[in-house]
């Protein structure tokens, strides 16, 4: 099959789906692989590494966009779609839910989406989904921090203190990947750090890997009030798998938080969860509404790019090669692969993102096996 790893367009998007390494593997494996020139080069990766590993190098988009196969990271921007063709396959990160426009175009392409965040383990676990979202946790106390400060907008609030001077705090929504991860970091600062989540049993396992070192909190709508209107920095961590994210902070919420304080929305790449988020990027990542200086960037990770791609790449490899080996076959034979299927020949695949969406529901297997 002939594979094809484009360079990114997103704004400051460095990471790569597959480094040199992972070509080599697929070369072996008896699949052409065509990298388009400079895909990786800002983190490291040079066109002569990957044609080492025996890769062609294409010098337009145009030619990576000829492949069967298109291995990603973000979800396809609309000069991409329009390269793209029938019956190819996309594996990358896809967020349709918070993408109408999007997906419209590429179910008019007949586009088969595999969609990285949507893939699940033998656990029912994320596995592509959750390297970026412990980095994405770890940035946002470090963005948050810096929104903070004088220079970045805020109220000039140094989240770990000093002596005779009490620490910021911290409030996370959400205890998931990110929402643990972005606890790790605020805590190891020194910050005062409270976790809000829904999950009672959650709660009593962050509990006890904390050592009782951060607050946690029951998640309701009294709690979400009480706590955010307190926080120095507020981030949003809630993830439902492909749906479009819940909307639990208002305006109201936002606008009873401390002129100068920071929030940072982990959750926007599926539509962010308070009424005032919209998707920002690196160029230009933050914005204040009601006096609260808003970090809402969708490709978060981007901005450790070598860290992020090592994290994944390997992770999306096994699942490449399937794809590559057995085409869409490949989802019959795993059942934590089909569920990446977000779309496959004009029909929406997934329910969560059907009903994001407002459009029909198909079955997979009905398409797959008519």
């Amino acid at each position: 099959m002939l594979i094809g790893i484009p360079k990114e367009i997103k704004n400051q998007e460095y990471r790569v789906a597959v480094t040199p390494a992972g070509v080599r593997q697929l070369v072996q494996a008896g699949h052409t692989v065509r990298v388009q020139t400079g895909a990786a080069a800002r983190i490291g990766y040079q066109d002569k590494d990957y044609i080492a590993a025996g890769a062609e190098i294409a010098t337009t988009a145009k030619s990576v966009y000829a492949a069967d196969l298109i291995i990603k990271v973000k979800e396809p921007q609309s000069e991409e779609v329009a390269l793209m063709h029938e019956g190819q396959i996309v594996f990358s990160y896809l967020h349709l839910a918070a993408e109408p426009k999007l997906t419209r175009g590429l179910l008019d392409k007949k586009i088969a989406g595999v969609a990285f965040e949507t893939v699940t383990d033998s656990s029912g676990g994320l596995p592509l989904l959750a390297p970026m979202s412990a980095l994405a946790g770890r940035i946002a106390v470090q963005a948050g921090a810096q929104a903070l400060t004088m220079a970045g907008g805020g109220r000039g609030v140094l989240l770990p203190g000093v002596p005779g001077v009490a620490p910021g705090r911290v409030v996370i929504i959400g205890g998931g990947t990110v929402g643990i991860n972005a606890a790790q970091v605020a805590s190891g600062m020194g910050a005062e750090v409270v976790l809000l989540d829904r999950n009672p049993q959650k709660l009593a396992f962050i509990d006890q890997v904390f050592h009782g070192r951060i607050k946690t909190i029951l998640s309701t709508p009294e709690s979400v009030t009480k706590w955010s209107a307190c926080a120095d920095l507020l981030i949003g961590a809630v993830l439902i798998t492909g749906a479009r994210a819940p909307r639990l902070l208002t305006r109201a919420h936002l606008t009873a938080m401390s002129d100068g304080s920071a929030f940072v929305d982990v959750s926007i790449d599926q539509g962010g969860i308070a009424e005032t988020s919209r998707p920002t990027t690196h160029d230009q990542p933050t914005y204040i509404e009601e006096g609260v200086v808003h970090y809402c960037v969708t490709n978060m990770p981007a901005a450790c790019a070598r860290t992020a791609t090592q994290a994944l790449a390997p992770l999306v490899l096994p699942h490449a090669q399937a794809l590559a080996d057995k085409e869409l076959t490949a989802l019959a034979d795993d059942p934590g692969l089909l569920a990446g299927l977000n779309l496959c020949h004009g029909h929406i695949t997934h329910p969560a993102v059907a009903t994001a969406l407002n459009l029909p529901y198909v079955e997979a297997s009905k398409i797959l096996n008519p």
